[in-house]
């Protein structure tokens, strides 16, 4: 498959996609022992290590006094995959909020070319840095981008891994039916089959890590009918536009896959990669 290759956003298109990168201050509701640090000396701190910014999502806010504090995620390639982009890409993620909504994180992600579909990796799998220093000294930025830059080829050969164990039919269904209490309350009803309806001819295929696509492009993206079992009233669901929401979806997604993994192939191991 051949993969366009991804231009990375500069600071204008930053500015203009997402002004709260910028912000120079805390929102005035944060304690005094708040320790601010704006997102973009985070990002070009990234940027030093070769990790180039591709993508940025802001939360919508409903009080107006928290725009442009409001919480943000910004992924990041490698220069690496930029310069030769292939299938699927190991991605740095970085969020925060000023307003003290999002702790300031960096995590690992991937990105499958195919659907755009922007996966976040699980904790269970690779666990998330808490950024509080930047600097020379206890530099949690340098020292977080180093081990996500470390464990690159570990991550893709854990993807090849998904895509060498197949799923049956009732495999597929159960993977399915497990996931949809991460995006559907109770009292809501759906199809399970309907997360396994592939939206393109690449992905109709049996393996683990398409099958995980799948069901994550259906769940995020929305356009899932049901019914609300309370009221009896029928439903659509809505794409997820939380940045919270998103994550917590795809992690989920991500240990369901895990579970699987290990259930289906003995020698697969779902343990904490190390750097």
């Amino acid at each position: 498959m051949s993969v366009n290759p991804i231009k990375p956003l500069n600071n204008n298109e930053l500015r203009s996609k997402a002004p709260t990168l910028f912000t120079n201050e805390p929102h005035f509701d944060v304690s005094d022992k708040y320790h601010f640090i704006p997102t973009i000396d985070v990002i070009e701190e990234i940027r030093l290590h070769n990790w180039y910014p591709v993508n940025v999502n802001v939360a919508n806010v409903r009080d107006i006094e928290k725009e442009g504090f409001q919480q943000h995620c910004v992924r990041f390639r490698h220069f690496e995959d930029l310069l030769n982009p292939k299938d699927n890409a190991v991605e740095l993620l970085l969020f925060n909020s000023h307003d003290r909504s999002k702790a300031f994180s960096i995590s690992a992600g991937i990105f499958r070319f195919v659907c755009a579909n922007g996966l976040v990796i699980s904790d269970n799998v690779f666990e998330a840095y808490k950024i509080k220093h930047l600097g020379e000294r206890d530099n949690d930025v340098a020292n977080a981008v180093a081990n996500i830059t470390s464990i690159k080829d570990k991550l893709m050969q854990k993807i090849e891994k998904l895509e060498s164990i197949k799923l049956n039919q009732n495999e597929k269904e159960s993977f399915a039916k497990s996931s949809i209490p991460l995006r559907f309350e109770e009292h809501l009803e759906i199809n399970h089959k309907d997360l396994l309806i592939p939206h393109r001819m690449q992905d109709y295929k049996d393996d683990l890590y398409t099958v995980l696509n799948v069901i994550q492009e259906n769940l995020i993206r929305g356009n899932i009918q049901g019914i609300n079992k309370d009221t009896k009233r029928r439903f659509t669901s809505k794409e997820i536009t939380s940045i919270s929401k998103d994550t917590e979806v795809n992690k989920g997604l991500w240990d369901i896959a895990e579970k699987i993994a290990s259930i289906k192939n003995d020698s697969y191991e779902s343990p904490l990669i190390a750097a």
